[in-house]
């Protein structure tokens, strides 16, 4: 098998893992808090090749490409005022905790509301917590003061979805909790397009690259087949 399809096809492999990153960004740049993923690409390594004749060394040859790992980019974007009195916003460093029915997560969205019971809840119905762990009950007149919400640091947070991380709580974080402003999402949705568009162009390429290499082959194969039926 001519190791240009595998080396194709691995670019190709690696682009749409790229493609899904970049189409789940753009969906979320308006999303506050959001935290855009990054894949890291990295050549499987290099073929020698050798004269067939000789057995001696002409060169290598790169194998492709693979995805080996994916990071979350967790820096602090600026706060945007909405005037919204359950509206929160991380300056600086540090989470928000939620209660799940998965155990506690955190965020950085701090898009939360009053529940039917009274109690301040994110976007998915799920409560927020204080520094100490417990829920916060917004008050008569539908607010809730910063002091209230905790903000944790957390070690190894890995995203989990619905802009939720999971980690290990490591204490109070420096960031400070402001009211009635969100943080801005991290994607810039004009860039995030550029790299959908340089992203396709790749995985096209690929794509031309084993078009390219089938048609040789199939020439190839007819050619030798012609060859033998004229002997």
């Amino acid at each position: 098998m001519d190791p240009g399809l595998y080396i194709a096809a691995a670019g190709m492999v690696a682009q749409q893992v790229r493609q899904d990153q970049l189409t789940n960004d753009l969906a979320n740049a308006s999303t506050p808090g959001y935290k855009a993923d990054h894949s890291t690409q990295q050549s499987f390594g290099e073929l020698l090749i050798s004269n067939t004749l000789t057995d001696q060394p002409i060169g290598g040859l790169q194998t492709g490409v693979r995805i080996s790992k994916i990071t979350t980019d967790l820096t602090p974007q600026p706060l945007d005022p909405t005037g919204q009195p359950l509206d929160f916003g991380i300056a600086g460093s540090g989470f928000f905790a939620v209660r799940t029915g998965q155990g506690v997560r955190f965020t950085r969205d701090g898009q939360f509301r009053s529940s039917v019971q009274g109690l301040l809840v994110d976007g998915n119905g799920d409560p927020v917590l204080s520094q100490a762990g417990a829920t916060i009950r917004v008050s008569a007149n539908g607010t809730v003061p910063a002091s209230a919400i905790g903000v944790f640091n957390v070690n190894g947070a890995a995203k989990e979805g619905y802009n939720l991380y999971t980690g290990t709580p490591a204490g109070r974080a420096a960031g400070v909790v402001r009211k009635g402003e969100l943080e801005q999402s991290a994607i810039d949705p004009v860039r995030t397009m550029t790299d959908m568009i340089s992203s396709l162009q790749a995985y096209q390429s690929g794509q031309n690259a084993i078009q390219a290499i089938n048609q040789t082959l199939q020439t190839s194969a007819s050619s030798v087949a012609s060859e033998s039926g004229g002997a």
